[in-house]
């Protein structure tokens, strides 16, 4: 093996970029995620301005026997994009989106964030389904499946992934499509950052916006299940038209509660409509008639403005979180109540828990045409814990996963959404349930493109031998 620091120092010398290692002044601030649990130590940074950057840390990496994270967004609440001992190469120089007005596709570097991706094509009337946080990274959401306001009309992230350059592990630039390595646009469509640093995406775009229908009745806890069932009632019939979800909180301080309503649990039933305006808010309207509200903040938006709206409830690297979902196989009175009863005991205000509902576009993709599965899940109910202390950190994973077991009866069988996988220490077990039968398909790829496992630190999926 070659002396670390001297491979160091020529990588340095090579890179357009930076090269970061322990002692550098910037050292802390460069390995931090946005899931201020996450105190990961990196024995190097490789800070990419290019795909020749990328190559050459990748090269690096092996030269050195050292395994790699990939920093994109550093959004994942497990921290993935960080690494203990390994190379992490961060991705967040690179942030171009090219727009393809005519032929709407929308090529997307692999650091961009998806504020980038929506402030590029919205003045062009389109967009691509991203996730409800505009500071989330593209590639960590997008590769474990992409649940955003878009889902009913044009599915998730990953279906409309149209083709993608990744730099391997052997540190060769590989295209794929659905005529180019189809095998390896299948993994991406679903199988998470197992397969190489991915580069550039390339998606359809679609005409959305500028103005779209964003829905937000507010409701305290107090009204109860009823509100909540006639909204599943509701949506059991506009599953193709209307992406939603009930997100359970605490009502703020401040101006946007009722003074009567401040530390009170509650509940909002947001919703976008997906097509006209106009139509959406005639739709809509009965949704913010079901009981007393606590407040309403319905109304026609930018679209771009609606991508934005929940980026306050978490700043980067404030807080500590832990969250945990499953894919529901129905939305029972049972479940509602148990969801209802978890929000109450959550011993942080700013924990926030959510009942999501798909069907529409995302319901039309058959089991193995992407990695991510199966799609006839209806529901699912994501717990996320987040909370300021250090002190508080057992309680609070106690309560995500209390929850996360309770709503076993009414999951389906072992199937979980892996962009919130807890910390990741359920392991192999629950990957393979979450992939089910693709599971193998997939470990087939690993062992082509990534035969040595470099690429661990995400929902891994082990080569087969």
């Amino acid at each position: 093996m070659i002396d670390f620091d001297t491979s160091a120092k020529s990588l340095r010398r090579g890179l357009e970029g930076e090269v970061i290692i322990l002692g550098d002044d910037d050292y802390d601030a460069a390995r931090a995620v946005w899931n201020a649990m996450i105190d990961r130590r990196p024995k190097l940074i490789a800070r990419c301005r290019g795909v020749g950057d990328v190559i050459a840390a990748v090269k690096f990496a092996r030269k050195q026997g050292l395994p790699v994270s990939i920093r994109g967004g550093a959004h994942n609440v497990a921290g993935h994009a960080v690494c203990d001992d390994g190379v992490m190469i961060d991705l967040s120089l690179m942030r171009s989106v090219t727009v393809d007005q005519a032929a709407r596709r929308a090529d997307v570097e692999g650091g961009a964030i998806w504020r980038d991706v929506d402030s590029a094509t919205q003045p062009f009337g389109l967009a691509t389904p991203g996730g409800l946080i505009s500071d989330t990274g593209v590639a960590g959401l997008t590769l474990s499946g992409g649940i955003g306001w878009l889902r009913a009309q044009h599915g998730l992230s990953i279906d409309n992934l149209m083709a993608a350059d990744v730099v391997t592990a052997q540190g060769d630039v590989v295209h794929c499509s659905e005529t180019e390595n189809p095998d390896l646009l299948w993994a991406l469509r679903g199988g998470g950052g197992n397969f190489g640093v991915v580069v550039k995406f390339q998606f359809a775009l679609h005409e959305v916006g500028p103005e779209v229908m964003f829905a937000a009745p507010i409701y305290p806890l107090s009204a109860g299940a009823e509100p909540i069932r006639k909204w599943r009632d509701f949506l059991a019939a506009n599953s193709d038209r209307v992406a939603s979800l009930c997100e359970f909180s605490t009502a703020a301080e401040g101006e946007d509660f009722p003074e009567e309503f401040w530390g009170e649990r509650v509940y909002t039933l947001a919703c976008v409509y997906n097509g006209d305006a106009q139509e959406g808010e005639a739709l809509l309207q009965p949704l913010s008639e079901l009981a007393p509200l606590a407040t309403d903040f319905s109304g026609r938006m930018n679209y771009a403005d609606v991508q934005q709206l929940f980026d306050p409830l978490i700043p980067f690297g404030d807080y500590r979180c832990y969250w945990k979902a499953r894919y529901l196989s129905g939305l029972s009175d049972d479940m509602i109540d148990l969801a209802i009863s978890n929000a109450r005991s959550a011993p942080s205000d700013n924990t926030i828990s959510s009942l999501w509902n798909f069907g529409g576009a995302t319901a039309r993709v058959a089991t193995d045409a992407t990695a991510f599965g199966d799609r006839s899940m209806g529901w699912m109910y994501s717990l996320d814990a987040i909370w300021p202390n250090e002190a508080d950190d057992n309680q609070n994973i106690a309560w995500s996963r209390d929850g996360w077991n309770a709503a076993e009866p009414y999951a389906q069988e072992g199937r979980i959404y892996l962009n919130f996988p807890g910390h990741g220490e359920d392991g192999e077990d629950l990957t393979r349930k979450a992939f089910g039968p693709n599971f193998a398909r997939l470990a087939q790829i690993k062992a082509k493109y990534d035969p040595d496992n470099v690429f661990r630190f995400n929902q891994n999926i082990t080569p087969e031998a």
